[in-house]
């Protein structure tokens, strides 16, 4: 289907309500983030300050995403990855998701050589986001909304699944506080087809209070991913000496009990002999 012709159907299925929402959620995220500004420019620099101890590059990273109604914006993070890492993994990696039953999880979360140090963290956290508090004033994004996807993405999306651009993407939403990683691909796009037909000011409210303990349980999760990924070399490991130790332990009390039998048997001869 033509990419022009899925936008006007995808327009025309807006109502001025919907219109009215979009704008009251402006003032809504503008006066928010104008409450927490004075918390969020030390983080910042705090942030700043562990990307430039952990490699060279720039601070900020932008790429070119899909927001409302399918209109192309360049999102910007802080850089969590290496200057030049490929990426062509992750959209291999995204496929895969985007065409199995999996979870939603993510490729940093059984290690990832192409993060960064303290990147893992950065993004465990959600603090590799704050940047698109830009896009959110620039009105490109949203604090609540669905997740701005990649155009590769888009290009494979079903047309219902595309019902996802009828209201602005934002930096958390309905997925992100259910489940998110422990989500497929299919259920990630439902919840936020729902928020888009149901969103009001009451909810985005709510789903901004449940991204504080979502994001803790995130972390959690991420670090016990991080230790059960290194748990089983270890055990292996030691099981691994353990049994050779074992081994030779076995071998050499066999060869001592032969040598003896040898020695025992060499002496009754011996006597034999003498008595002879």
């Amino acid at each position: 289907m033509d990419f022009s012709i899925e936008l006007d159907q995808l327009k025309s299925s807006l109502s001025p309500k919907a219109d009215q929402d979009l704008r009251r959620k402006r003032i809504l995220d503008t006066l928010l983030i104008l409450l927490v500004l004075p918390f969020l420019i030390p983080l910042a620099l705090f942030v700043t300050m562990l990307i430039r101890s952990g490699s060279r590059g720039p601070i900020l990273f932008r790429q070119e995403r899909v927001g409302y109604l399918g209109r192309r914006f360049r999102c910007f993070k802080f850089r969590t990855m290496f200057v030049d890492a490929d990426t062509t993994t992750h959209q291999g990696h995204l496929h895969q998701l985007m065409n199995s039953n999996a979870p939603m999880m993510k490729m940093d979360s059984k290690g990832d050589p192409r993060i960064i140090p303290f990147g893992v963290l950065l993004r465990a956290s959600g603090l590799d986001e704050l940047p698109q508090l830009i896009n959110v004033l620039r009105g490109e994004m949203s604090l609540v909304g669905p997740r701005p996807c990649l155009p590769y993405e888009y290009d494979n999306y079903l047309p219902w699944q595309k019902e996802r651009f009828g209201t602005v993407p934002g930096l958390t939403g309905l997925w992100q506080v259910s489940g998110k990683n422990k989500t497929t691909f299919v259920e990630m796009i439902q919840l936020d087809v729902k928020y888009a037909k149901n969103k009001t000011l009451w909810w985005d409210l709510k789903i901004i209070l449940m991204t504080v303990p979502a994001l803790v349980i995130q972390m959690l999760e991420t670090r016990r991913a991080g230790k059960a990924s290194s748990r089983p070399i270890c055990r292996k490991t030691s099981y691994s000496n353990r049994a050779i130790e074992q081994y030779s332990f076995t071998k050499t009390a066999l060869v001592s009990a032969v040598q003896a039998r040898d020695g025992e048997v060499a002496w009754i001869r011996k006597e034999s002999k003498l008595n002879l």
